[in-house]
């Protein structure tokens, strides 16, 4: 019997492997309640499964090397790109690489991993695998089922070394997020999706269908409530929010499919009108009104959603027939 699977099972392998890591990845990002966290640890599981393949795939890398293909120096950036990918990412949830030259951790984990995927393509296409009916033997699905095993073993046994020698990692949210600036709005991070830029607003007024309100009208009609912003940079704060419930700017939603909300910057998100009552337009934050970089004058908060959805500088409340999954999954602006 082979101690190491042939190169087209490993390679097989591999790519099942990569195609889970970045699907889970993706729901990741997005996931925002602890319903969600199955997913954060299949992403983790996952990058522990490509590192137990490693020893398999050196085998293979070696036997290709011996070709001397001209393009062999692509297979090695990818092999690099990879490489780093799981070190910034096995860093950063252990809390021992935050930063890297001033750099989020996270950030340059998810920009390398998307900068792989183009070469990755390219892998794909110049060292095509079919597969074949011969791959799904007894043996593979043994092997198969013995790395994930593995996989999910040595997960657990990392997760529980973080925790019992109280690194970093041990202190971070199940999205994988590190506690930033709760309670203290000012100490809270500035961030801000892509390309979007803080605008300079001077005469400003919120449009709700037919009405329009000021910032004096919101105020009159505000409300507190506490909750946790969970930012895809890899932050999280908790804090009181004051402001007016969207339930009670927008009224009954009739036939309406979902609620658009748009920013002074043309950023918008659609969401289901389920989400409705739990939504509340802010003005305020720990007391004190918005800074600029915050969202001033008005910024959504939706409690259980990721920062991408908690729209700043908002100007428009807009009930749509459209459904609310009739967008990308991430806004691209």
């Amino acid at each position: 019997m082979k101690r190491l699977p042939s190169a087209r099972v490993t390679n097989l392998t591999l790519l099942a492997a990569l195609l889970i890591v970045f699907a889970t990845g993706a729901g990741a990002v997005a996931s925002g309640t602890a319903a969600g966290r199955w997913v954060v640890i299949g992403h983790g599981g996952a990058g522990i499964l490509l590192v137990l393949l490693v020893p398999a795939k050196l085998r293979v890398i070696r036997a290709g090397l011996r070709q001397a293909r001209r393009t062999r120096w692509l297979s090695l950036v990818l092999a690099a790109f990879a490489v780093a990918v799981l070190v910034l990412g096995f860093g950063y949830s252990t809390g021992f690489l935050r930063t890297v030259s001033g750099i989020d951790g996270l950030w340059l984990h998810i920009a390398l991993a998307l900068a792989l995927v183009p070469v990755l393509l390219w892998h794909l296409v110049a060292r095509f695998v079919r597969p074949r009916r011969t791959d799904l033997s007894r043996r593979t699905a043994l092997r198969t089922g013995l790395l994930l095993g593995g996989a999910a073993g040595v997960y657990a046994a990392t997760a529980g070394v973080v925790e019992l020698a109280g690194a970093p990692g041990a202190r971070r949210r199940f999205t994988g997020s590190y506690e930033r600036g709760s309670f203290e709005p000012s100490a809270m991070p500035n961030t801000i999706w892509l390309n979007d830029t803080v605008p300079t607003i001077d005469a400003w007024r919120l449009t709700v269908g037919d009405a329009s309100y000021s910032l004096s009208d919101l105020s009159g009609r505000s409300v507190t409530r506490r909750a946790l912003l969970d930012c895809t940079s890899g932050w999280y704060a908790e804090q009181d929010w004051s402001g007016v419930p969207v339930r009670d700017l927008i009224g009954p939603v009739g036939d309406a499919r979902s609620l658009l909300v748009r920013s002074s910057t043309g950023y918008q998100v659609r969401f289901p009108v389920d989400d409705v009552d739990s939504l509340l337009l802010a003005i305020a934050v720990g007391g004190r009104p918005l800074s600029p970089g915050h969202g001033y004058p008005a910024r959504l908060v939706a409690p259980g959603r990721r920062g991408f959805w908690w729209v700043k500088w908002v100007e428009t409340l807009e009930l749509s027939p459209t459904p609310w999954w009739w967008q990308s999954p991430f806004p691209l602006a």
